[in-house]
């Protein structure tokens, strides 16, 4: 099938993926997260082909495209059509206005380096259409429609972090965000003489989405226990220590660190914003430490991959600190380095790695930008 690849857009949206600084696994616990967008961005160009109802989207970077019909389409065998459908599904929920539309995708991000391309797309996806349409959405209402739309078309229990963060962002700061009531401030990112540098595993293991899910399930879990001798809890931002130690007996040792770990990130995440507030990396480095510790052994999300790129990281003094970031099992570690030191430290690493895996590294520096944007007309 021949689908559209040139056309005149008349609108072009960037989009982009995220890093997440601390507060790992604890948005879809309702907990804080402290996230920004980067520079690694999805161009998604569209423009209306003058039907009711037909509509291509192709994307360079798969080489592939969908067709469908607005009025009927269902879920996809392929992965990536259901984040689009996903979408479309969520708008049709909200608008009628939707009319035939061509549209093209092509990603500056690598993919599955957890910095969720996947997001990036969905918000590109809905913030375009919504701008080509009127439909009359704010940002807050795309992030809750693309959030839903992973949810319940693509079926990852995911939080609403990544959506928030694409949307949201605002360049050189980091957002805390409650995730509960969606409260969030804007937090200066000033960390020079430092850098924030992903080191990309390249690998990804076929745990991710799986696992990914048992751990919101076994949140419940925990959740339900704690709530038969605390009504009042409604997820584990509820949770006290005290209560979670009122209810270790009633939990196997499993259910149990994953409570503990979801509640010992949250106040990670609070006391990062202070340290970022005054100026102390070095203790920020050491949180983050203490988070990557927590994801290997309590949350157990991490590999060996990951765990090795950690560990190599502490023989750099000019390293604060160093932690897998995203949904764990690959993708990146992001690390605090001294800028002068950089450049070693990716080639030392790289070195290493290879030599241990014989998989080569991928490196780059994750600048905090603005959030999904217009960039024509």
């Amino acid at each position: 099938m021949q689908f559209i690849k040139k056309f005149s857009p008349q609108l072009v949206v960037e989009s982009p993926g995220r890093i997440n600084l601390i507060g790992e696994h604890t948005d879809y616990n309702l907990g804080y997260v402290l996230p920004t967008a980067i520079k690694k961005k999805i161009t998604l160009k569209f423009a209306k082909n003058g039907s009711d109802s037909k509509c291509e989207v192709y994307s360079y970077d798969l080489k592939r495209g969908v067709s469908f019909d607005l009025d009927n389409f269902t879920k996809s065998d392929v992965g990536w059509e259901n984040y689009i459908f996903g979408v479309i599904h969520e708008i049709s929920k909200k608008s009628d206005k939707l009319k035939g539309f061509n549209c093209t995708i092509e990603s500056y991000m690598p993919t599955g380096s957890g910095i969720s391309s996947s997001a990036a797309l969905e918000c590109g996806f809905a913030y375009g259409l919504n701008e080509l349409f009127n439909l009359g959405l704010n940002n807050r209402e795309i992030v809750e429609l693309t959030h839903h739309s992973e949810h319940n078309y693509v079926g990852t229990k995911c939080g609403i972090m990544d959506q928030f963060a694409s949307v949201m962002s605002k360049e050189g700061h980091v957002i805390l965000l409650d995730c509960r009531s969606l409260e969030h401030t804007y937090i200066p990112m000033t960390i020079a003489p430092y850098k924030l540098v992903l080191l990309n595993t390249n690998v990804s293991h076929n745990l991710v989405t799986s696992e990914y899910n048992t751990r919101s399930e076994e949140c419940e879990q925990g959740v339900a226990i704690i709530k038969t001798e605390f009504p009042e809890v409604v997820s584990l931002r509820d949770v006290t220590e005290t209560m979670l130690q009122a209810c270790k007996p009633l939990m196997d040792a499993v259910i149990y660190k994953r409570c503990e770990y979801v509640l010992e990130e949250n106040n990670r995440v609070l006391e990062a914003v202070e340290a970022l507030k005054e100026n102390d990396l070095r203790r920020l480095g050491q949180l983050m430490y203490k988070t990557h510790k927590g994801l290997r052994y309590d949350y157990e999300v991490s590999c060996v991959e990951l765990d090795f790129l950690v560990d190599f990281s502490k023989q750099f003094d000019a390293v604060l600190g160093a932690r897998v970031m995203g949904g764990g099992f690959g993708g990146c570690t992001i690390n605090l380095v001294h800028e002068d030191t950089v450049d070693t430290f990716i080639e030392e690493a790289s070195a290493a790695y290879f030599k241990e895996f014989n998989i080569k590294l991928t490196a780059f520096e994750a600048l905090p930008s603005e959030g999904t944007s217009i960039i024509y007309p």
